[in-house]
């Protein structure tokens, strides 16, 4: 079923029992956003709040919470995205299945969005009405935000120098709503590296004009997948919400509206981008932490425009997984495919979830270069992991661990516990890290020299298993020398992977530490070493070794490659960097760090009342 707006969604999910309408009175300051964090957990249906605090809008979270509705929402056009994805993927393998391709030529018209002059918007949905800014629902996440912040905006902007839908950007940033120092008809507008609107920013910039922006919320769902989505290079997300939506966008161009109006959204935010900067943030995100405070661009707003019965959706970020897990896994479901055509020498890519997605990217590749060596090494998988960091979001990943396909033909990036451990028992660290400093860095990623700043590292081993994994410390495993002072509480995580609780770190920036420099000598000595060649300082043990999510998460989510790799007998020749097992990590919190996101108690409290038998979300959350 295709859904010409938000409206239809909604009629359709209630009746088929994927949403449930809460009529009691709700907080969207912290409130909300924990109700949402648990009802992804619970894997609850979509929940339409009619009675919110403080503005006269209904709320939708959970939309998008379980793969099942995702599916369920886009079940009539998924045939025809797959078909189109496939067909650009592999070409000539669409030729000689074309009767399998038909599925794509109906999508294929869809992709075209419809666009009509409609005067003074008479008859456009989105402008049936207007209100002040101060009038929207105000979602405030975690208890240091510094304000409301929309949580599913859609971004809308064009190339000043290229004007029109073709050039057009569609993108998910962050738009704060009040806090700092913003005035009433103000918002900023928070958004990161190596993103599409900072080219056009960049053009407006330069011929000294303000940029025209329309922030939209709401609409046809396949607008928030699209806005979210890697797409491919010449393929708009207009036209991607056009074939995964089953129905083509309805656009309208409006007299005194600089850019044309996506007819059918709920709302749309009408204004510009001007010169100047102004502080945004905190906010709690997907990584786990608060973004700091730091100094964006503003969006002055000109007017507020929103449709009859129009719907405010939301969402609430924080340490995966959250409801943005299930757009990952829905983004790799689609683009899968895709990946031998956009990276040459990759066969399969995974930005893993658990460690917050883009400090941690593992891949599988080809090693074929040179078939005539008597044993695999590393090669053509260097060539793969820096085109993975030269070219679309995987540039942004900070630890790139590729293996070669051949080695271990049924192993995929996508379980990575199974994949560390076959990097485990073939890592060479003499010649198989490769470190990138004072590289360009993921914006939300504190634990480099500075914003948008930090090194890389990519971790490439091929060829036969070097060692056997230790799965208990037993025998020459257990006989660890002493360590020094302030380590201890040595635990097991995983075949060959320990964590070890450090003393608290109390350097700055691009310090290393003596005291982890020791730990890694000491193990030099250790006559199990090589049975474990992994090893993670931490600042919780316990914490880290519940399980394989913690780890991850702590792991690649507080440290930088550069500072933060030790190793046993470690020397750098010729300008490598290399060591003996084992391997050693420092993630513990730095006093330059982030804060990690907690709930209120007082909040948590407050929905466990909401949650309670005789509750208004008993059974639901």
């Amino acid at each position: 079923m295709s859904y010409r707006n938000m409206q239809e969604c909604l009629a359709d999910l209630e009746a088929h029992g994927h949403l449930k309408r809460i009529d009691a009175e709700v907080d969207p300051c912290l409130e909300l956003a924990a109700i949402q964090r648990r009802a992804f957990r619970a894997n609850a249906p979509a929940l339409l709040f009619t009675r919110v605090k403080g503005t006269s809008f209904p709320m939708l979270c959970n939309l998008f919470g379980t793969r099942e509705r995702l599916h369920y929402i886009f079940r009539d056009s998924l045939p025809a995205v797959h078909a189109v994805l496939a067909a650009k993927a592999d070409p000539a393998a669409a030729l000689k299945t074309l009767w399998r391709s038909l599925a794509a030529v109906p999508g294929l018209w869809r992709m075209l969005p419809r666009t009509r002059h409609a005067g003074t918007g008479e008859g456009v949905p989105v402008l049936a009405r207007r209100c002040a800014p101060a009038d929207l629902p105000r979602l405030t996440c975690w208890p240091m935000d510094g304000g409301a912040f929309i949580t599913l905006p859609l971004v809308y902007t064009e190339d000043p120098e290229k004007p029109g839908t073709d050039a057009s950007n569609l993108g998910m940033y962050r738009v704060q709503q009040s806090g700092n120092a913003y005035a009433p008809d103000e918002m900023g507008l928070h958004y990161q590296i190596h993103r599409g609107i900072g080219v056009h920013h960049a053009h407006a910039l330069a011929a000294g004009r303000p940029l025209p922006v329309h922030v939209y919320v709401g609409g046809p769902p396949s607008l928030t997948v699209a806005a979210v989505m890697p797409l491919p290079e010449r393929l708009s997300e207009l036209r991607f919400a056009g074939l995964l939506g089953g129905r083509r966008m309805d656009l309208a161009r409006v007299d005194g509206l600089p850019l044309p109006v996506l007819a059918e959204a709920d709302f749309c935010i009408s204004g510009h981008v001007l010169p100047g900067l102004k502080p945004e943030g905190p906010f709690g995100d997907h990584v786990g932490y608060y973004s700091l405070t730091h100094d964006f661009p503003v969006f002055r707003v000109d007017a507020v425009y929103h449709r009859e019965g129009a719907v405010w959706p939301f969402t609430a970020v924080g340490r995966p997984p959250q409801e943005d897990t299930v757009f990952g896994d829905f983004i790799h479901e689609l683009t899968g495919p895709l990946v031998p055509q956009v990276f040459q020498g990759v066969r399969e890519v995974h930005a893993v979830d658990a460690a917050g997605v883009h400090p941690l990217l593992l891949a599988l590749g080809s090693e074929r270069y040179t078939p005539y060596e008597a044993g695999r090494r590393p090669r053509e998988l260097l060539t793969a992991a820096l085109h993975l960091l030269g070219t679309t979001q995987t540039a942004l990943a900070k630890y790139v661990l590729v293996a070669a396909h051949e080695d271990a033909p049924g192993l995929s990036a996508r379980h990575a516990p199974e994949f560390l451990r076959h990097m485990l028992e073939r890592a060479d660290f003499s010649r198989d890290l490769h470190f990138i400093t004072h590289s360009t860095n993921d914006t939300l990623d504190y634990t480099g020299l500075g914003l948008n700043e930090g090194s890389k590292l990519i971790w490439a081993s091929a060829g036969e298993k070097r060692r056997t994994l230790g799965l208990e410390l037993t025998g020459p495993a257990a006989d660890m020398p002493s360590l020094p002072e302030g380590f201890g509480d040595v635990r097991l995580v995983g075949p060959g992977m320990l964590v070890v609780r450090g003393p608290a770190h109390a350097l700055g920036r691009n310090q290393q530490d003596p005291g982890v420099e020791a730990l890694a000598q000491a193990l030099a000595r250790w006559p199990g070493r090589e049975a474990f060649p992994l090893v993670l300082v931490v600042d919780d043990a316990d914490f880290c070794a519940e399980n394989m999510d913690n780890f991850l998460w702590v792991a690649f989510t507080r440290s930088d490659p550069a500072t933060d790799v030790y190793g046993a007998r470690a020397q750098t020749r010729a300008k490598h960097w290399s060591c003996e097992a084992p391997l050693v990590m420092d993630a513990r919190l730095k006093p330059f760090h982030a804060p990690p996101l907690e709930e209120d108690p007082a909040i948590t409290r407050r929905v466990d009342a909401l949650a309670a038998p005789g509750g208004p979300l008993h059974g639901y959350i």
